[in-house]
């Protein structure tokens, strides 16, 4: 992928690692689109950075997904990025009463979402590459986020599965695996001690300059190298 010069679709690109990759894109002489659901928080970001376009729409509702595409074909049709970002995570227990909503919630937003976006941009004649946001989650869950884990887990194997159905296309699959990083993901305040965005998102532009369609960063480079010994281990540390 090319790091410049591009037009880039980022969804959930108002805060967290979206809005990293949003900023320094940017940087790199790109146009950005940002879509999310609240408005008042996407007019923020877009008085921070002019250039950027924003979009109010819900990920989780199939019409609005179908209607953010509809309306980039219309008026951006030149888009060539779709950066799959947007995500939610839920800490709960099996006997949350509102477990299997909050499940739901993450489902449709964490895999539905992307899924649907893939099999809709792929039409965009312009489009050239798909990068899919998972997680060093994917690899060893934390059971304390047991839907989180497991639709990363499964973003992974549906973008190894999608680079391969698309390896005769034009488009280009890239799988950005970060590890917990210092967001209000989950909740305010909950990853407070981890590493900031901007080093994450400075890694994986080096990574992107080396033609690498893997990226990771700190943990989620050992886990997603890990053999099932090492992921044991990992996981009876992290879930004791």
């Amino acid at each position: 992928m090319k790091i410049s010069n591009n037009k880039i679709l980022i969804t959930g690109g108002a805060s967290g690692i979206g809005l990293g990759l949003a900023e320094r894109f940017i940087k790199e002489n790109n146009t950005v689109i940002i879509c999310g659901r609240r408005e008042a928080t996407l007019k923020e970001v877009a008085d921070r950075f002019p250039s950027i376009i924003t979009r109010t729409c819900d990920l989780g509702i199939e019409t609005d997904r179908v209607d953010l595409y509809n309306w980039i074909a219309e008026n951006h049709s030149d888009l060539n990025v779709l950066i799959n970002n947007a995500g939610v995570q839920n800490w709960m227990d099996i006997s949350d009463p509102n477990f299997y909503k909050k499940a739901n919630d993450e489902i449709t937003t964490n895999i539905v979402a992307p899924v649907h976006l893939a099999n809709l941009f792929i039409n965009l004649k312009s489009i050239k590459t798909i990068i899919n946001v998972t997680s060093g989650l994917a690899f060893i869950p934390l059971s304390k986020i047991p839907i989180y884990c497991a639709t990363k887990a499964f973003m992974r194997s549906f973008t190894l599965s999608l680079r391969h159905l698309l390896k005769s296309s034009d488009i280009e699959v890239i799988e950005m695996i970060p590890p917990a990083l210092n967001t209000d993901l989950g909740a305010i305040g909950m990853h407070d001690e981890h590493p900031p965005v901007s080093d994450f998102v400075e890694s994986v532009f080096a990574q992107l300059e080396e033609g690498k369609t893997e990226l990771t960063f700190g943990t989620s480079e050992t886990r997603a190298n890990a053999n099932n010994e090492v992921i044991n281990d990992y996981f009876n540390k992290m879930n004791p």
